[in-house]
């Protein structure tokens, strides 16, 4: 729970698909003043419909990697030894795709000849968009350090709003219960969980309030697609019912927010229909819950 003056909102949900990134979309067409932040740094959609300017892009680096100085290694097969991730070959060079950066290597090493050296693990931004700052990430393909890039951005957001006199930041999360989803929940307000009413967003629903729970975090859940299967819309009514957790909206399936995402609008300015209506109703209710 964050004990400062800048409120943190939350988008998250079990699964991927489920409409967050409409909602934050949304919400950041609705909120008067606030900074954005997309925290999906696997898969970042955001910026597809906020269209961010970019201020600053700098390198992340999450994790490090053995480099061998060969003009000091004398072969002598100690790091070889002593490596647990068979990284070192039998020529004793490093491979860095095997490579996990324990530094053991470099401990062990007699003659100085490994160093550990930063990994490009991605990149972190600074951006202005219509709608206010935004700080966003992406991950380098392969990397393994998202929860990292994710509390990096989530500092750049505070830093932004306080420096700026923004009292709410809005944040797109990522999809599961995983070490991003973890790093994301940090000094947040409310999380808003997103399901959707199949078997799979119910089993995922129940994971993720496993995790806030957990972490002691307010929670609000909103049933995206409601009415395509009104049966397991009620199961998830229950679920929320007997987790003593509110539900802020129930959005029923609109064909035109397929069409807003094309036209790289949200959908509360693309179009006034009852998914926009709705979104706007949600969006009042976590105004004051914020307040």
């Amino acid at each position: 729970m964050s004990n400062g003056a800048v409120k943190q909102l939350l988008v998250i949900s079990g699964k991927g698909g489920t409409g967050k990134t409409t909602l934050v979309s949304s919400f950041a067409s609705l909120a008067k003043v606030k900074v954005l932040s997309d925290c999906d740094v696997d898969a970042a959609d955001l910026h597809l419909i906020l269209k961010p300017n970019p201020k600053v892009e700098e390198e992340f680096s999450g994790g490090k990697i053995a480099v061998k100085n060969d003009e000091l290694c004398t072969d002598c097969g100690i790091c070889r030894e002593y490596c647990r991730y068979d990284a070192i070959d039998e020529n004793f060079n490093i491979d860095e795709f095997s490579c996990e950066g324990c530094g053991v290597c470099e401990y062990v090493c007699p003659e100085d000849a490994i160093t550990m050296e930063d990994v490009l693990s991605g990149y972190s931004t600074e951006s202005e968009t219509a709608y206010g700052d935004m700080a966003h990430g992406e991950l380098v393909a392969g990397e393994e350090t998202s929860g990292k890039l994710v509390t990096n951005i989530k500092q750049k957001a505070q830093r932004i709003a306080e420096e700026t006199g923004v009292d709410l930041i809005i944040i797109d999360g990522s999809p599961g219960i995983g070490c991003p989803v973890i790093a994301s929940l940090a000094d947040v307000d409310i999380a808003l969980l997103v399901a959707e009413p199949t078997l799979s967003g119910l089993n995922d629903l129940e994971r993720v309030i496993e995790l806030v729970n957990h972490f002691g975090i307010q929670a609000h859940i909103v049933i995206n697609k409601y009415d395509i299967n009104e049966a397991i819309t009620a199961r998830i009514e229950e679920l929320a019912n007997k987790s003593n957790l509110p539900i802020s909206g129930k959005i029923p399936y609109d064909p035109t927010v397929t069409d807003a995402m094309i036209h790289e609008k949200s959908i509360v300015e693309y179009s006034s229909g009852q998914a926009s209506q709705e979104i706007k109703d949600i969006w009042t209710k976590l105004e004051k819950s914020l307040s």
